[in-house]
């Protein structure tokens, strides 16, 4: 525990379903800061049945639920057995985000599945999974987790934004790190784009040919989320219930690109009006910093510097963080803040799994 270099795989499942995003990192601690390098980084995309299925889990059956659990901390060992070649270090560890099914945070209810000991004992790596749970235990939103990293590892930014299924946003403010989930982001315009029999919208194309619809807008500019004081977190739940109903009707009525317009409206009116400075630099990464359209409607209502990292970054920031979750958990350091999440005090999360 008193290395000052360690070796770890970060691995993450976003609300977006892309896939299993594995990075496989170095940090090293120098004095009173942490630096990192990637050595290797890679997603495995999920298949059509397996998206669908992870999609609908929170209808399944209590044996269906925990059957999924241990299949996807197989896939997930699977392909990390497959990935590292002879030439790598050894690892010392595996952070598993793994994928959420239930965020109900005020009933003290948030579950990942991906079973960690499954991935423990066939890697023969020692596996941190489950990070939310403590944090929910101790009254707080279990998220967003990364704001830990941003803190540490990217605090040359003024204010790391998250663009993925949801949106979300961390800066420092007053003395402390403030974080919250902002607004759907990716799970809404993919929804339109699915409909074209797209994946996604590449580069915004789809949205820039359409034209702001102003009723819905003004509608999901004004959901009662958006009233709220941080912290606050989004899940699945809330989009399928509270969001896309409102959204649904619009989508028989107008067009996919009037509709994928008015999403990147209200996706960036959220994101701006939720930054508390019109100065600085913030960093984008996440799915959504390739969208070109959403990151120019960023940069034209925001007036300080928005910057989009190297693809590296952007694609697996998050997975980089969570390995360096584990990493302080495995150290017994704080890995989880109350100032982002509203729990009663400061906590260190993640459950540990020896091979």
């Amino acid at each position: 525990m008193n290395k000052k270099s360690w070796n770890g795989i970060g691995m993450m499942s976003g609300t977006s379903l892309d896939g299993i995003d594995l990075v496989y990192c170095h940090f090293e601690k120098k004095e009173d800061r942490w630096d990192y390098n990637v050595l290797k980084a890679k997603t495995f995309p999920y298949e059509a049945s397996l998206c669908q299925r992870l999609a609908d889990a929170v209808q399944s059956t209590a044996l269906e639920y925990a059957k999924l659990n241990v299949e996807l901390g197989e896939l997930v060992a699977r392909h990390i057995n497959e990935w590292l070649d002879d030439s790598d270090p050894k690892p010392d560890f595996i952070a598993s985000h793994g994928h959420t099914i239930f965020h109900q945070p005020e009933i003290r209810l948030t579950t990942q599945i991906g079973s960690g000991a499954v991935i423990a004992a066939q890697t023969g790596i020692t596996t941190i999974c489950d990070f939310r749970t403590t944090d929910v235990a101790l009254h707080g939103q279990g998220a967003p987790l990364v704001p830990i990293g941003d803190e540490l590892l990217f605090n040359q930014y003024d204010a790391c934004l998250n663009l993925g299924g949801f949106s979300n946003i961390s800066f420092h403010e007053n003395g402390q790190r403030i974080a919250f989930d902002i607004s759907p982001c990716n799970m809404a315009l993919n929804h339109v784009a699915h409909r074209a029999n797209l994946a996604y919208d590449p580069n915004g194309s789809m949205a820039q040919s359409g034209s702001c619809i102003s009723s819905l807008l003004q509608t999901l500019d004004n959901l009662d989320f958006y009233q709220q004081s941080h912290p606050k977190s989004l899940a699945k739940e809330w989009f399928d219930a509270t969001f896309l109903p409102k959204v649904l009707p619009y989508l028989d009525t107008h067009s996919l690109q009037d509709c994928m317009r008015t999403l990147v409206e209200h996706i960036s009116n959220q994101i701006t009006t939720s930054i508390p400075f019109q100065k600085g630099k913030m960093l984008v990464t996440g799915g959504g910093a390739f969208n070109t359209f959403l990151i120019q409607r960023l940069q034209e209502k925001w007036s300080g510097e928005v910057v989009v990292p190297d693809p590296l970054t952007v694609n697996y920031k998050e997975a980089i963080v969570f390995a360096f979750l584990g990493l302080l958990r495995l150290q017994s350091s704080n890995n989880c803040l109350k100032s982002v999440t509203g729990a009663i005090s400061d906590n260190c999360g993640g459950a540990i799994y020896l091979p």
